[in-house]
């Protein structure tokens, strides 16, 4: 229902979008990375829209201050007295554009948020509303004026997913449909209450211990490659399990099977690998490696 309503204004997709929907579902946030105009803010508002939920987008600058995300303490002169003003992070799908465009300090303001679902403010901790979910966007090719994601950070994304240019047969039905594209005829189909029942429903689907074994060869393997200087850690097969019960949930199973590993893998892991220089030179890329670990590792 979700995917068929976003496709009122996201042509093709259906891939990606199933895999932010189940990032969501998994209680993990998403980092799409493309170039501009490939409808990252479109599929952002979009999932707010159909899952009737809060929408909030922060566009970040160098000048951006934490204050300006989680909000903070502003003297009333009427009531001669301190009052807090929530910051755009106090939504259920906020929209951090433009990621890298902040400083280190202004990004590290998301950690707490992000890892638990919480904000301290001069002191007073404040849980975010629940469901809730950080979906970033990055520019892959524009680096002037922009600070790299710290490691502890990106780790915090339960996955990246890059979106590339449109089919032409997508770019031509994108073009037949500018009008409905327009008017945003973007309904609810379902709501927060809906959501946490299948958040907590991801939790009961079944893994079997073949799978298990599965997901720890596949990071074991990111660890023993001459190309990679940094392997996954251990909160990749955390992430790998949850977002593969997540996408068996979607696709109306109780139970995941290899393939689900397999698809979420390439946006679970890539972002987790650090290849070495030697590598980089020779025109490898941590995508790439990920690849070559799927297709050689046994599976179950």
């Amino acid at each position: 229902m979700v995917i068929s309503e976003m496709a009122k204004v996201v042509v093709g997709k259906t891939e990606e979008i199933k895999m932010i929907l189940a990032c969501l579902l998994a209680g993990g946030h998403v980092l799409l990375e493309g170039v501009p105009g490939v409808a990252k803010t479109t599929i952002a508002k979009a999932l707010a829209g159909s899952l009737n939920l809060e929408f909030s987008r922060i566009q970040f600058t160098p000048d951006l201050l934490p204050s300006d995300i989680v909000g903070t303490n502003v003297f009333d002169q009427k009531d001669v007295s301190f009052k807090l003003h929530k910051g755009p992070i106090f939504a259920n799908v906020v929209l951090a554009d433009e990621i890298n465009r902040a400083s280190p300090k202004t990004q590290s303001a998301l950690l707490e948020a992000m890892q638990e679902k919480q904000v301290t403010i001069e002191g007073n901790t404040l849980k975010l509303p629940s469901p809730f979910i950080v979906i970033a966007t990055q520019n892959p090719i524009e680096f002037e004026g922009t600070f790299p994601l710290p490691e502890a950070q990106v780790d915090r994304f339960l996955m990246k997913v890059e979106l590339g240019y449109p089919t032409r047969e997508e770019a031509i039905e994108i073009l037949k449909n500018l009008k409905a594209i327009a008017d945003w005829n973007i309904r609810p189909v379902l709501d927060a209450g809906s959501i946490q029942g299948y958040m907590g429903a991801v939790w009961s689907v079944n893994v079997d211990d073949t799978v298990r074994n599965y997901i720890v060869d596949l990071v074991d393997a990111t660890r023993n490659r001459k190309t990679v200087k940094l392997g996954a850690s251990p909160r990749a097969g955390s992430s790998l399990q949850t977002a593969a019960a997540a996408v068996a949930l979607i696709e109306g199973r109780k139970y995941v099977i290899p393939d689900d590993v397999k698809r979420v893998a390439r946006h679970v892991l890539p972002h987790r690998v650090l290849i070495s220089q030697e590598a980089i030179l020779d025109g490898a890329t941590e995508m790439a490696v990920v690849d070559e670990i799927i297709d050689t590792v046994k599976v179950p």
